[in-house]
């Protein structure tokens, strides 16, 4: 068999809840995890500048290296960088949404809220999965860029402010029974939200579903899928220097990874 590696792409670590679960389903599958550090937070990027930066990165790895999928692991780039992406690519490319439909199908109240970025919380394409998969709930939605860093900031060690996290998601409490995390990097910060919410409000993410695609696909190819080397680690890569290098490289290796390397966007 020939051995392949799936690409996993975010503009910071958030991505790594999505590799958290591809990892568990297949914990044979060899992983590229590359971040655009240089350019973090997407959401803040007009959306030219963030498919340039992101069809480029990507193609400039899938040129160096075998990969047999890609997983763009951030809700802001998938709602607009799909489609040229996979014009440019011959392999698979997933996306992930915000888990509106399962949410809607979870929730008793039929009230569900939405935790994302503002850019995500703002597309039309998010607007549409509401209208298309909880079209009888009340949703809603809360953007905060704050969680996002506050997601990276907890991947270095540093622990979560429970004040902050309450302030940010007061708006859901006694609200809501069911929350869509609807970013990536906010499933790092699941077990606190769990905390805040309580018992009666369930938190779900698409990481488990982004898995799943992913083993449907390769497994239908057949031939991209062989027995991971336990001695190989995982790759990773970053567009500039990264801040706190030293403590991130610690988790990261806890997950299986070499140290960080720079990988140019184009």
């Amino acid at each position: 068999m020939i051995v392949k590696s799936v690409l996993i792409f975010d503009s910071g670590v958030g991505g790594l809840s999505v590799f958290k679960e591809i990892a568990k389903t297949m914990p044979e599958q060899h992983i590229i995890y590359a971040f655009d550090n240089a350019a973090f937070p997407y959401g803040e990027l007009a959306d030219d500048v963030l498919v340039s930066r992101v069809c480029g990165m990507v193609s400039t790895l899938c040129a160096e290296h075998d990969i047999a999928l890609v997983v763009i692991a951030c809700n802001t780039a998938s709602t607009i960088v799909l489609p040229p992406l996979r014009e440019r690519l011959s392999i698979p490319v997933v996306g992930v949404v915000p888990a509106i439909k399962p949410a809607a199908a979870i929730s008793q109240s039929k009230r569900i809220g939405l935790l994302a970025t503002p850019a995500t919380v703002k597309r039309d394409y998010t607007q549409q999965l509401v209208r298309d998969f909880a079209p009888y709930c009340q949703v809603t939605m809360v953007g905060s860029t704050e969680l996002v860093q506050m997601g990276e900031a907890k991947l270095r060690g540093v622990p979560v402010n429970p004040s902050t996290l309450s302030t940010i998601l007061a708006p859901f409490v006694n609200h809501v029974d069911c929350i869509v995390l609807g970013c990536t990097h906010f499933p790092l910060l699941k077990r606190e939200i769990e905390l805040v919410m309580g018992s009666d409000c369930v938190v779900i993410d698409s990481g488990q579903a982004i898995a799943s695609r992913v083993n449907g696909l390769l497994n239908e190819e057949g031939d991209q899928k062989a027995s991971f080397n336990r001695q190989l680690l995982h790759s990773v890569f970053s567009s500039a220097a990264v801040e706190d290098e030293v403590a991130l490289n610690q988790e990261m290796k806890k997950l299986g990874f070499s140290p960080i390397k720079r990988a140019p966007i184009f």
